[in-house]
């Protein structure tokens, strides 16, 4: 049975919960239909250790589908990221201690990778169902952007990953509470939007989709 790997973060810059981690460990051992397993696991919220960490789950489990989510606080909808840029520039030290500034995550690697995943159809499906939603034109140059392009590096040589990328979540009431003014989204919103997430990458054909005309660009 094909497998679905979906990673979510450590707790970091003083949280006590990672929103990410919280909503991916529901999806422990289910199943998507009769199709596909789900495999999830926490990521360390460390520069290098945690694509180490990426990597090795992914030739464990050789998994179909990769989809990586991570916490941005402040950010009011689901975040479905377009692009991994190969920098790090780290405005705050991991949980290690290390801050990476202006440095190259792969030497020698193209400047940036796209998401495989499919974001219109996404973006649309998460809308459809009165979830707040857009497509982000950048995961920042911290750790999740870090891990956003160790993936599509890996999936770059992997062709058996045929969908891979990157979705940003808002915090958690409980986390927001602590932050006066800043956007939060609900554990069940959470939940059904990564379920949804889910379906709609299994069910969209990497090699037959149809183009959806929904805007989602920014600009500036």
């Amino acid at each position: 049975m094909p497998t679905i790997l979906i990673t979510g973060f450590a707790p970091f810059n003083q949280e006590a919960i990672n929103p990410s981690w919280e909503v991916v460990k529901q999806f422990e051992g289910r199943q998507f239909g009769n199709t596909h397993q789900i495999q999830i696991a926490q990521l360390a919220c460390e520069f290098g250790h945690a694509i180490k960490q990426l990597h090795a789950l992914l030739d464990l489990h050789q998994p179909e589908i990769a989809i990586c989510i991570g916490q941005a606080g402040g950010r009011a909808d689901i975040s479905i990221e377009r692009i991994a840029i190969n920098i790090d520039d780290a405005r705050i030290p991991d949980n290690a201690g290390a801050q990476p500034i202006d440095e190259t995550i792969v030497v020698g690697g193209p400047a940036a990778y796209f998401s495989s995943l499919p974001l219109k159809a996404l973006l649309k499906n998460l809308r459809d169902n009165s979830i707040p939603a857009n497509i982000s034109q950048t995961a920042g140059t911290y750790v999740c952007n870090h891990v956003f392009y160790g993936l599509m590096h890996y999936a770059n040589t992997h062709p058996n990953l045929k969908r891979a990328g990157f979705v940003h979540i808002p915090y958690l009431p409980s986390q927001a509470c602590h932050h006066p003014g800043a956007a939060s989204m609900s554990m069940e919103t959470l939940e059904k939007a990564l379920s949804l997430l889910v379906e709609t990458t299994v069910k969209v054909n990497p090699s037959s989709d149809l183009p959806i005309k929904l805007s989602a660009g920014t600009i500036c």
